[in-house]
Protein backbone atom coordinates (compact mmCIF):
# COMPACT_ATOMS: atom_id res chain seq x y z
CA UNK A 1 0.00 0.00 0.00
CA UNK A 2 2.74 2.40 0.99
CA UNK A 3 4.70 1.46 -2.10
CA UNK A 4 1.75 2.31 -4.33
CA UNK A 5 1.38 5.70 -2.67
CA UNK A 6 5.05 6.45 -3.17
CA UNK A 7 4.84 5.50 -6.84
CA UNK A 8 1.83 7.74 -7.31
CA UNK A 9 3.61 10.63 -5.64
CA UNK A 10 6.69 10.12 -7.79
CA UNK A 11 4.55 10.09 -10.94
CA UNK A 12 2.72 13.24 -9.89
CA UNK A 13 5.97 15.08 -9.10
CA UNK A 14 7.41 13.95 -12.44
CA UNK A 15 4.34 15.18 -14.26
CA UNK A 16 4.45 18.53 -12.47
CA UNK A 17 8.15 18.90 -13.15
CA UNK A 18 7.66 17.93 -16.79
CA UNK A 19 4.81 20.37 -17.12
CA UNK A 20 6.95 23.14 -15.68
CA UNK A 21 9.77 22.25 -18.06
CA UNK A 22 7.36 22.20 -21.00
CA UNK A 23 5.97 25.71 -20.50
CA UNK A 24 8.34 28.61 -21.31
CA UNK A 25 7.58 32.32 -21.22
CA UNK A 26 9.84 34.11 -23.64
CA UNK A 27 10.27 37.93 -23.27
CA UNK A 28 10.30 40.29 -26.25
CA UNK A 29 14.10 40.67 -26.35
CA UNK A 30 14.79 36.90 -26.41
CA UNK A 31 14.25 34.00 -28.77
CA UNK A 32 14.33 30.23 -28.20
CA UNK A 33 16.23 28.10 -30.71
CA UNK A 34 14.69 24.61 -30.41
CA UNK A 35 16.46 21.37 -31.34
CA UNK A 36 14.25 18.25 -31.40
CA UNK A 37 16.10 14.99 -31.44
CA UNK A 38 19.15 16.91 -32.71
CA UNK A 39 17.40 18.65 -35.61
CA UNK A 40 16.85 22.38 -35.71
CA UNK A 41 13.21 23.42 -35.35
CA UNK A 42 13.77 27.16 -35.75
CA UNK A 43 13.40 29.95 -33.23
CA UNK A 44 10.32 30.55 -31.15
CA UNK A 45 8.97 33.47 -29.18
CA UNK A 46 8.10 35.80 -27.74
CA UNK A 47 5.22 34.76 -25.48
CA UNK A 48 4.11 31.38 -24.08
CA UNK A 49 5.99 28.50 -25.67
CA UNK A 50 5.40 24.75 -25.10
CA UNK A 51 8.31 22.38 -25.55
CA UNK A 52 8.82 18.69 -24.95
CA UNK A 53 11.40 18.33 -22.19
CA UNK A 54 12.19 14.76 -23.23
CA UNK A 55 12.95 15.40 -26.92
CA UNK A 56 13.60 19.14 -27.21
CA UNK A 57 16.72 21.07 -26.35
CA UNK A 58 16.37 24.85 -26.00
CA UNK A 59 19.02 27.57 -26.50
CA UNK A 60 18.18 31.11 -25.35
CA UNK A 61 19.41 33.96 -27.63
CA UNK A 62 19.40 37.61 -26.53
CA UNK A 63 18.46 40.05 -29.31
CA UNK A 64 19.54 43.20 -27.49
CA UNK A 65 22.63 45.13 -28.53
CA UNK A 66 25.67 44.01 -26.58
CA UNK A 67 29.30 45.02 -26.36
CA UNK A 68 32.58 43.20 -26.24
CA UNK A 69 35.72 44.75 -24.78
CA UNK A 70 38.86 44.01 -26.76
CA UNK A 71 41.92 44.30 -24.45
CA UNK A 72 45.15 46.06 -25.44
CA UNK A 73 46.60 44.65 -28.64
CA UNK A 74 50.09 45.38 -29.95
CA UNK A 75 50.03 46.31 -33.63
CA UNK A 76 52.70 47.53 -36.06
CA UNK A 77 51.88 50.58 -38.15
CA UNK A 78 52.79 51.10 -41.79
CA UNK A 79 55.93 53.02 -40.77
CA UNK A 80 57.03 50.19 -38.40
CA UNK A 81 56.01 51.85 -35.14
CA UNK A 82 54.66 49.49 -32.43
CA UNK A 83 51.49 50.76 -30.85
CA UNK A 84 49.07 49.44 -28.21
CA UNK A 85 45.33 49.83 -28.88
CA UNK A 86 42.19 48.68 -27.12
CA UNK A 87 38.63 49.19 -28.32
CA UNK A 88 35.00 48.22 -27.78
CA UNK A 89 32.86 46.38 -30.30
CA UNK A 90 29.06 46.75 -30.24
CA UNK A 91 27.04 44.00 -31.89
CA UNK A 92 23.50 42.73 -32.22
CA UNK A 93 22.09 39.28 -33.14
CA UNK A 94 19.89 39.53 -36.22
CA UNK A 95 19.48 35.78 -36.89
CA UNK A 96 19.15 33.67 -33.69
CA UNK A 97 19.34 30.35 -35.55
CA UNK A 98 22.58 31.27 -37.37
CA UNK A 99 24.16 32.59 -34.18
CA UNK A 100 23.64 29.18 -32.55
CA UNK A 101 24.32 26.92 -35.51
CA UNK A 102 27.25 28.70 -37.20
CA UNK A 103 29.46 29.59 -34.21
CA UNK A 104 30.00 27.77 -30.91
CA UNK A 105 31.36 30.64 -28.77
CA UNK A 106 30.67 33.98 -30.36
CA UNK A 107 32.48 36.02 -27.67
CA UNK A 108 35.74 34.05 -28.06
CA UNK A 109 35.49 34.05 -31.85
CA UNK A 110 34.74 37.78 -31.95
CA UNK A 111 37.65 38.53 -29.60
CA UNK A 112 40.15 36.73 -31.81
CA UNK A 113 38.80 38.07 -35.11
CA UNK A 114 38.84 41.58 -33.64
CA UNK A 115 42.50 41.27 -32.66
CA UNK A 116 43.58 40.05 -36.10
CA UNK A 117 41.41 42.65 -37.86
CA UNK A 118 42.92 45.42 -35.72
CA UNK A 119 46.44 44.40 -36.71
CA UNK A 120 45.43 44.30 -40.37
CA UNK A 121 43.85 47.75 -40.31
CA UNK A 122 46.66 49.39 -38.32
CA UNK A 123 49.27 47.81 -40.63
CA UNK A 124 47.79 49.77 -43.55
CA UNK A 125 48.01 53.11 -41.71
CA UNK A 126 50.89 55.30 -40.64
CA UNK A 127 51.39 56.35 -37.02
CA UNK A 128 50.21 59.89 -37.69
CA UNK A 129 47.04 58.57 -39.33
CA UNK A 130 46.37 56.22 -36.44
CA UNK A 131 46.70 59.09 -33.97
CA UNK A 132 44.77 61.68 -35.97
CA UNK A 133 42.22 59.66 -37.97
CA UNK A 134 40.51 57.71 -35.23
CA UNK A 135 37.06 57.95 -36.79
CA UNK A 136 38.37 56.57 -40.06
CA UNK A 137 40.03 53.66 -38.25
CA UNK A 138 36.78 52.96 -36.38
CA UNK A 139 34.96 52.76 -39.70
CA UNK A 140 37.54 50.36 -41.16
CA UNK A 141 37.32 48.09 -38.13
CA UNK A 142 33.53 48.04 -38.18
CA UNK A 143 33.37 47.15 -41.88
CA UNK A 144 36.01 44.41 -41.59
CA UNK A 145 34.42 42.83 -38.50
CA UNK A 146 30.94 43.02 -39.97
CA UNK A 147 32.09 41.13 -43.05
CA UNK A 148 33.19 38.25 -40.83
CA UNK A 149 30.34 38.21 -38.30
CA UNK A 150 27.63 38.50 -40.94
CA UNK A 151 27.81 34.77 -41.63
CA UNK A 152 27.23 34.16 -37.91
CA UNK A 153 23.96 36.05 -37.95
CA UNK A 154 25.49 38.94 -35.97
CA UNK A 155 25.64 42.59 -37.02
CA UNK A 156 28.51 44.80 -35.79
CA UNK A 157 26.84 48.15 -35.17
CA UNK A 158 29.78 50.21 -33.98
CA UNK A 159 33.46 50.09 -33.05
CA UNK A 160 35.07 52.66 -30.75
CA UNK A 161 38.81 52.85 -30.08
CA UNK A 162 39.27 53.78 -26.42
CA UNK A 163 42.99 54.21 -25.95
CA UNK A 164 46.08 54.43 -28.16
CA UNK A 165 49.46 54.14 -26.47
CA UNK A 166 52.45 54.87 -28.71
CA UNK A 167 55.98 53.94 -27.59
CA UNK A 168 57.71 56.16 -24.97
CA UNK A 169 60.10 57.61 -27.55
CA UNK A 170 57.18 58.58 -29.75
CA UNK A 171 55.33 60.08 -26.80
CA UNK A 172 58.37 62.19 -25.92
CA UNK A 173 58.70 63.37 -29.53
CA UNK A 174 55.00 64.16 -29.60
CA UNK A 175 55.36 66.17 -26.40
CA UNK A 176 58.22 68.21 -27.86
CA UNK A 177 56.30 68.70 -31.09
CA UNK A 178 53.20 69.80 -29.19
CA UNK A 179 55.29 72.24 -27.13
CA UNK A 180 56.89 73.66 -30.27
CA UNK A 181 53.50 73.94 -31.93
CA UNK A 182 52.07 75.79 -28.96
CA UNK A 183 55.08 78.13 -28.94
CA UNK A 184 54.61 78.77 -32.64
CA UNK A 185 50.91 79.44 -32.20
CA UNK A 186 51.66 81.80 -29.32
CA UNK A 187 54.21 83.68 -31.47
CA UNK A 188 51.79 83.83 -34.38
CA UNK A 189 49.00 85.03 -32.11
CA UNK A 190 51.26 87.68 -30.57
CA UNK A 191 52.45 88.84 -34.00
CA UNK A 192 48.88 88.97 -35.23
CA UNK A 193 47.92 91.02 -32.19
CA UNK A 194 50.80 93.43 -32.74
CA UNK A 195 49.87 93.71 -36.40
CA UNK A 196 46.26 94.52 -35.60
CA UNK A 197 47.36 96.99 -32.92
CA UNK A 198 49.72 98.71 -35.38
CA UNK A 199 46.98 98.85 -37.99
CA UNK A 200 44.55 100.28 -35.45
CA UNK A 201 47.09 102.90 -34.32
CA UNK A 202 47.89 103.82 -37.94
CA UNK A 203 44.21 104.13 -38.75
CA UNK A 204 43.73 106.30 -35.66
CA UNK A 205 46.64 108.53 -36.65
CA UNK A 206 45.31 108.74 -40.19
CA UNK A 207 41.88 109.73 -38.94
CA UNK A 208 43.45 112.27 -36.58
CA UNK A 209 45.52 113.78 -39.42
CA UNK A 210 42.46 113.90 -41.64
CA UNK A 211 40.45 115.60 -38.93
CA UNK A 212 43.31 118.00 -38.19
CA UNK A 213 43.70 118.85 -41.89
CA UNK A 214 39.95 119.29 -42.17
CA UNK A 215 40.01 121.59 -39.14
CA UNK A 216 42.92 123.61 -40.55
CA UNK A 217 41.11 123.84 -43.86
CA UNK A 218 37.95 125.09 -42.21
CA UNK A 219 39.99 127.52 -40.07
CA UNK A 220 41.78 128.83 -43.17
CA UNK A 221 38.49 129.20 -45.00
CA UNK A 222 36.96 131.03 -42.07
CA UNK A 223 40.08 133.24 -41.71
CA UNK A 224 40.06 134.05 -45.43
CA UNK A 225 36.36 134.78 -45.25
CA UNK A 226 36.98 137.06 -42.25
CA UNK A 227 39.81 138.86 -44.03
CA UNK A 228 37.68 139.25 -47.13
CA UNK A 229 34.81 140.68 -45.15
CA UNK A 230 37.23 142.98 -43.26
CA UNK A 231 38.76 144.17 -46.54
CA UNK A 232 35.29 144.74 -47.97
CA UNK A 233 34.26 146.67 -44.90
CA UNK A 234 37.53 148.67 -44.94
CA UNK A 235 37.11 149.46 -48.62
CA UNK A 236 33.53 150.47 -47.99
CA UNK A 237 34.73 152.74 -45.14
CA UNK A 238 37.39 154.35 -47.32
CA UNK A 239 34.89 154.75 -50.10
CA UNK A 240 32.43 156.38 -47.75
CA UNK A 241 35.20 158.61 -46.34
CA UNK A 242 36.34 159.66 -49.81
CA UNK A 243 32.79 160.30 -50.83
CA UNK A 244 32.32 162.46 -47.75
CA UNK A 245 35.59 164.33 -48.37
CA UNK A 246 34.70 164.83 -52.00
CA UNK A 247 31.29 166.13 -51.07
CA UNK A 248 32.73 168.52 -48.50
CA UNK A 249 35.44 169.66 -50.94
CA UNK A 250 32.83 170.49 -53.52
CA UNK A 251 31.00 172.66 -51.05
CA UNK A 252 33.99 174.78 -49.83
CA UNK A 253 35.24 177.78 -51.92
CA UNK A 254 38.75 178.73 -53.11
CA UNK A 255 39.35 181.15 -50.22
CA UNK A 256 38.90 178.39 -47.72
CA UNK A 257 41.42 176.28 -49.62
CA UNK A 258 43.75 179.25 -49.71
CA UNK A 259 43.56 179.69 -45.99
CA UNK A 260 44.34 175.99 -45.57
CA UNK A 261 47.43 176.38 -47.76
CA UNK A 262 48.58 179.43 -45.82
CA UNK A 263 48.16 177.62 -42.54
CA UNK A 264 50.18 174.74 -43.91
CA UNK A 265 52.96 177.17 -45.01
CA UNK A 266 52.95 178.78 -41.57
CA UNK A 267 53.41 175.43 -39.90
CA UNK A 268 56.12 174.60 -42.44
CA UNK A 269 57.99 177.81 -41.62
CA UNK A 270 57.81 177.06 -37.90
CA UNK A 271 59.33 173.62 -38.41
CA UNK A 272 63.02 173.23 -37.39
CA UNK A 273 63.75 171.19 -40.49
CA UNK A 274 66.31 172.50 -43.00
CA UNK A 275 64.78 170.76 -46.00
CA UNK A 276 61.31 171.41 -47.30
CA UNK A 277 59.19 169.65 -49.88
CA UNK A 278 57.03 172.11 -51.81
CA UNK A 279 54.12 171.04 -53.93
CA UNK A 280 54.02 171.63 -57.69
CA UNK A 281 51.08 173.91 -57.25
CA UNK A 282 53.29 176.55 -55.50
CA UNK A 283 52.93 179.05 -58.36
CA UNK A 284 49.21 178.72 -58.35
CA UNK A 285 49.31 179.22 -54.59
CA UNK A 286 51.36 182.39 -54.87
CA UNK A 287 49.10 183.67 -57.58
CA UNK A 288 46.16 183.06 -55.33
CA UNK A 289 47.87 184.86 -52.45
CA UNK A 290 48.60 187.88 -54.67
CA UNK A 291 45.09 188.02 -55.90
CA UNK A 292 43.86 187.82 -52.35
CA UNK A 293 46.19 190.66 -51.32
CA UNK A 294 45.07 192.85 -54.24
CA UNK A 295 41.53 192.09 -53.37
CA UNK A 296 42.17 193.40 -49.89
CA UNK A 297 43.94 196.65 -51.14
CA UNK A 298 41.40 197.32 -53.87
CA UNK A 299 43.96 197.85 -56.72
CA UNK A 300 44.26 195.99 -59.97
CA UNK A 301 47.56 195.24 -61.65
CA UNK A 302 46.05 196.01 -65.02
CA UNK A 303 44.89 199.43 -63.98
CA UNK A 304 48.31 200.31 -62.47
CA UNK A 305 50.01 199.34 -65.65
CA UNK A 306 47.62 201.46 -67.66
CA UNK A 307 48.08 204.41 -65.34
CA UNK A 308 51.84 204.15 -65.47
CA UNK A 309 51.84 203.83 -69.21
CA UNK A 310 49.55 206.79 -69.49
CA UNK A 311 51.70 208.91 -67.25
CA UNK A 312 54.70 208.06 -69.26
CA UNK A 313 52.92 208.90 -72.42
CA UNK A 314 51.80 212.17 -71.01
CA UNK A 315 55.22 213.02 -69.85
CA UNK A 316 56.68 212.29 -73.23
CA UNK A 317 54.02 214.42 -74.89
CA UNK A 318 54.79 217.38 -72.77
CA UNK A 319 58.41 217.23 -73.48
Amino acid sequence: MIGSVVVVLVVVVALVFGLLRSVRIVPEFQRLVVFRLGRIQGNKGPGLILVNPLTDKVNIVDLREQYLEIPHQIAITKDNAPISIDFIMFYKVIDPTMSVVQVRDFSGAALNIAATTLRSVVGDMSLDDVLSKREEMNGFLRVRLDEVTERWGVKVTNVEVREINPPPQVQEAMTRQMSAERTRRAAVTEAEGQKRAAITVAEGQQQAMILQAEGQKQAAVLAAEGERQAAVLKAQGLSDALATVTGVAREIDSNTMLFQYLDALRQLAASPATKFVLPMELTNLLSGVRQAAEALTGTSPTRSAVSTNGKSATTQSQG
